[in-house]
């Protein structure tokens, strides 16, 4: 399969969170048509014409009954998926694939490692491939991991999932484990904001953590712990190892903590090695600046309108004529997409000069102002 084909794009699950990102995907950033199906949507198409219309058929769909739902449209296409590309993109990989795999068609499991970002593209986000069975549309996919502009890694199904115990349903496991703790501390705590004022870095990122759990599809979060046969198992162990340090905790005494040293401390540095180590330390100390940085008091947000080189430059400018220091620039986008720039002032800023500041950038048609 040339990778210059544009074919047809069928999305099972198109009402989905994904399911709508990924049409945007393919519609705007890689101009094809797309058609999509689900059982939300009365006015989507049915599943005969994705399948007799689309060249490439994407699974969106609960991770709880992702075989199923292929299975089912492996029987009704009855052989003639033969030729077409057929993807899934759940967070477990070893079922769905298990089932792609009756079909007749190629056959790729991908796993995007984040929520439907804001942004068009994946940039920046890490995407696991599983490409089981492909042969004629590999140009193909090859082109479409490029467009999705994601960090590309390969992986066997098993392999996925082996790793995903680890790196997601591991870190969600001790994020709802710690909110449940912090939400049994109510009683003397309070309203749990009330710990905001003593953060530390550390507790900010587990916090985020908990809080963007708790924001998201709660379904499939569940079906991240339960979908996955690999999880158990390491539930066990991170259980046994929580227990081990309650037991040196409790016992207090010093052989107590020598074990606690060796074991939690000396051991562990030694399994992650020195460049780990100081990547991961280095990351941190990062985030802790950039959450130092996102807490200030005095702030401003700006939205720029035109997308162009030089913007950003007209912007700083603007404060630059001002003589207005700032102490930070950062960019995020909100839910529907737009990039805004957060210029935190520092204390020395007279509000004279920052009134002067704004007024410009609104006169001269750089941006809006959104926070004063």
């Amino acid at each position: 399969m040339n990778s210059a084909v544009r074919p047809v794009i069928g999305i099972v699950g198109s009402a989905g969170a994904y399911g709508r990102w990924l049409q945007q995907f393919f519609s705007q950033c890689m101009g094809l048509t797309v058609i999509g199906h689900d059982p939300a949507d009365p006015a989507s198409a049915s599943p005969e014409q994705l399948i007799t219309q689309a060249q490439v058929l994407v699974f969106s769909v609960p991770i709880r009954h992702a075989g199923q739902i292929i299975a089912q449209w492996v029987a009704q296409a009855d052989g003639r998926e033969a030729g077409q590309l057929w993807l899934d993109i759940t967070s477990v990989k070893v079922a769905p694939v298990a089932a792609l795999l009756a079909s007749r068609a190629e056959v790729a499991g991908l796993h995007p490692m984040c929520a439907p970002p804001k942004s068009p593209t994946l940039k920046g986000r890490a995407l696991v491939v599983c490409a089981v069975r492909v042969q004629a549309w590999q140009p193909w996919l090859e082109q479409l991991c490029a467009a999705l502009q994601a960090q590309c890694v390969q992986a066997t199904p098993e392999q996925h999932d082996r790793v995903m115990a680890l790196v997601q349903a591991m870190v969600h496991a001790c994020g709802l484990a710690q909110a449940s703790v912090l939400r049994e501390q109510r009683d003397w705590l309070g309203a749990l904001t009330g710990l905001l004022s003593f953060r530390t870095a550390g507790f900010d990122m587990h916090l985020a953590t908990m809080a963007r759990i708790l924001a998201l599809n709660p379904a499939i979060y569940e079906d991240i712990q339960f979908g996955n046969p690999y999880v158990a198992p390491i539930l066990a162990r991170l259980s046994a190892q929580l227990q081990q340090l309650h037991a040196w905790v409790v016992a207090g005494d010093q052989a107590a903590r020598d074990a606690f040293r060796a074991h939690f401390l000396a051991a562990n540095a030694q399994a992650f090695g020195q460049e780990l180590i100081a990547e991961g330390n280095y990351s941190f100390e990062r985030i802790g600046y950039l959450l130092a940085d996102l807490s200030g008091e005095r702030a401003v947000s700006v939205y720029l309108p035109e997308d162009r080189p030089g913007s950003l430059r007209a912007l700083l400018a603007a404060f630059e004529q001002a003589g207005v220091n700032l102490a930070s620039i950062h960019s995020s986008r909100t839910p529907a997409g737009e990039l805004h720039f957060r210029l935190g002032l520092g204390a020395e800023v007279m509000p004279a000069a920052l009134a002067q500041a704004l007024a410009l950038v609104a006169d001269q048609g750089i941006g809006r102002i959104l926070e004063p």
